[in-house]
């Protein structure tokens, strides 16, 4: 039987990735919803090919263009953020791809969860923000959550027998500033911010890419997906990108999963889990990448990488001000509102400034997501960047 896939996100890199995934294999996988926030011709290009179920576009003003557009199919057309939280319990899914952006994802992985579907993680800010909450909900609903960021899968994929670990090691390419001097990122545009130097990527990623804010939420997310203490969880600066994240164990082997940089394979595997399916395109080549070099990340000069470890360290609903606080400054800096340095000022005046709760309810962390954001906006603003 074909597994039924709702992608929440299917007009952003990964969602379209995870179409062609499912395009590759129509034997085993069918698509039965997607949905976006903005991007409505692109979603109707996607539902006109896959035929779905259903459509959903968060963006509620483009909802008439979407029914127009889709009214000679039978496909059932929504909008808004609670049709895409409704759409997930639907029976007949199986997995649910998040592939959403930002903190908008929260609220539909939650619900998916409550509706025992698989969840296929590819929106990281979901354990960033709410970690405790998601792995208790995972726990009592009996939810698979299955990672798909490349690191996570590389660990997820090294993992085998319950062997106890020693730590998990998350590769970083370094993103486009690795080795650049202080004088250096003062002068950081949006331009250079958004050349991710191996990975193609929306722009809000790429952005957390190059500040290493991204893998400061890789390494929250992988405490709460693999149960490891934060000093257990180390971050290796490898440019050539080729080893995606490795697992040392106690007896101190360490096991490292390689591969050419295509989120294709992640996604696949979370989709095909536990068997592993053939997939098209490129291969490693060890005759091609005979150098592969690894260094410390300077968490002085990234300090957002600093901020991600404090916040984990400190628990409660600090992830949550870091994540809103990220999410004000990147939109700022795309808009040449903020330099790329003042990003992780305001970051951390804004992880200062809001109240810390220790052991935040699911409200608490709506509440504290909706204070981070208007006292970061207020910092980027009279701060006057």
């Amino acid at each position: 039987m074909k597994k039924q896939i709702a992608i929440l996100g299917s007009t952003g890199s990964i969602g379209t990735q995870a179409l062609q995934v499912v395009d590759e294999h129509p034997d085993l996988y069918e698509v039965y919803a997607i949905t976006a926030n903005n991007s409505v011709e692109l979603l109707v290009e996607q539902a006109r090919k896959f035929n779905p179920e259903v459509v959903v576009i968060a963006n509620e003003d483009k909802y008439q263009f979407l029914k127009d557009a889709l009214s000679d199919l039978p496909i059932k057309v929504y909008a808004g953020a609670d049709a895409i939280c409704d759409v997930v319990e639907s029976s007949p899914i199986d997995i649910v791809l998040t592939a959403m952006v930002g903190y908008a994802g929260l609220r539909p992985t939650i619900n998916a969860i409550q509706a025992g579907k698989t969840i296929a993680l590819a929106n990281k800010e979901t354990l960033v923000v709410a970690g405790e909450l998601i792995t208790e909900l995972a726990g009592q609903y009996r939810t698979p959550i299955l990672p798909v960021d490349s690191e996570h899968s590389a660990i997820f994929q090294c993992l085998e027998m319950n062997n106890p670990i020693s730590k998990v090691i998350l590769t970083a390419s370094g993103g486009p500033f690795r080795g650049f001097s202080l004088e250096q990122f003062k002068a950081v545009t949006k331009e250079q911010a958004l050349k991710h130097p191996n990975w193609s990527m929306g722009a809000k990623i790429t952005i957390d890419s190059a500040s290493m804010m991204n893998k400061g939420f890789e390494v929250i997310e992988a405490k709460w997906l693999f149960g490891v203490k934060p000093e257990d969880i180390e971050v290796v600066v490898h440019p050539q990108s080729v080893i995606h994240s490795m697992v040392e164990f106690v007896d101190g082997a360490v096991k490292a999963q390689l591969g050419v940089p295509d989120m294709r394979l992640p996604i696949q595997f979370a989709f095909s889990y536990p068997k592993r399916v053939k997939l098209s395109g490129e291969r490693l080549d060890f005759m091609k990448c005979n150098t592969l070099t690894f260094e410390k990340p300077d968490m002085k000069l990234f300090r957002n990488l600093a901020f991600a470890y404090e916040a984990m360290n400190r628990g409660g609903n600090m992830p949550c001000i870091l994540n809103a606080a990220n999410e004000v400054v990147v939109a700022a800096f795309l808009k040449n509102n903020i330099s790329f340095l003042g990003m992780s000022d305001v970051i951390e005046k804004t992880m200062q400034k809001v109240d810390f709760i220790k052991s935040p309810k699911y409200q608490d962390y709506v509440e504290t997501d909706a204070v981070a954001r208007r006292i970061a906006a207020e910092y980027v603003i009279n701060a006057g960047f």
